[in-house]
């Protein structure tokens, strides 16, 4: 069962989902999943889960924290129906002591009752506005990843977490920056309003041309670099921290939940563990 990003953007969550779920599915997430909060994922043993659940209370912006698991349990039951975290998100890297091991599309054989599952908004999920105000987005409409970089803007840290914020860029046509500003803000538990427009050097970026994750846009006359935190900023901070394993999202590739992109509580209305 394979299907295609253009035939998925029409589908409901539950189905991408399950295309994601049955290898079908394997790319980037975003213009998928309609109206609903996507999530970037950090997966950890729980002697470490809580100095990085202070890391996200201390650092709102880049880290607005949606979901967490239960400790060894891989079912995001405050997310959705059903969302198992060990197969429902396209790909996962898988980082030993800091250093990126292996990208594998399934953590089944990897899961242990020892893992605790965080769920962090992403910004993927305002987009979907964005483009219904009539603001075309570069990486959507041609089916890449977003631009992504590292900054010299500093977070808070917590215990062995540390280290800079990771923005994504979008090229916003002069006229509607302000509108785009506006509009990202009304979804707070994906990042909400861009953190820098403009100049990419003054928060350390010396080549938009080149990002750090994701795949290069073109840079357009009558267009300004807008930057939003990026939830790529805690999987920096965990490869910094060398934690003996973590795994987080590939960049790109996220889980798709349940919950509507204006919801004001990141629970479902009915839970069922």
């Amino acid at each position: 069962m394979v299907s295609s990003y253009e035939i998925l953007r029409k589908e409901p969550a539950e189905t991408v989902r399950r295309y994601i779920r049955s290898g079908g599915y394997a790319s980037h997430t975003a213009g998928l999943g309609k109206d609903l909060l996507q999530a970037n994922l950090a997966i950890m043993p729980e002697e470490f889960a809580l100095d990085f659940m202070r890391f996200c209370q201390r650092n709102p912006k880049p880290c607005p924290l949606i979901g967490v698991s239960d400790t060894g349990n891989p079912m995001m039951f405050t997310l959705g129906h059903h969302i198992d975290i060990r197969t429902d998100v396209p790909a996962y890297n898988i980082y030993r002591n800091g250093l990126l091991s292996s990208t594998v599309a399934d953590l089944t054989s990897l899961w242990s009752d020892t893992l605790v599952a965080f769920a962090i908004g992403c910004s993927f999920t305002f987009e979907h506005a964005l483009i219904e105000e009539g603001i075309d987005l570069w990486h959507i409409s041609n089916n890449t990843t977003v631009p992504m970089f590292r900054t010299s803007l500093n977070t808070v840290p917590a215990g062995r977490f540390q280290g800079p914020m990771v923005v994504s860029m979008r090229m916003i046509p002069d006229q509607r920056v302000s509108n785009a500003i506006e509009i990202s803000a009304r979804y707070p538990l994906a990042h909400g309003s861009p953190v820098h427009i403009g100049d990419p050097a003054l928060i350390g970026i010396n080549d938009i041309g080149t990002p750090d994750w994701g795949d290069p846009v073109p840079i357009q006359t009558g267009h300004t670099p807008v930057f939003w935190a990026c939830g790529v900023t805690p999987q920096a901070v965990i490869q910094d921290a060398a934690l003996p394993i973590c795994i987080t999202h590939k960049p790109g590739h996220m889980l798709i939940t349940d919950i509507p992109n204006d919801a004001e509580n990141p629970i479902i209305a009915t839970t069922t563990m």
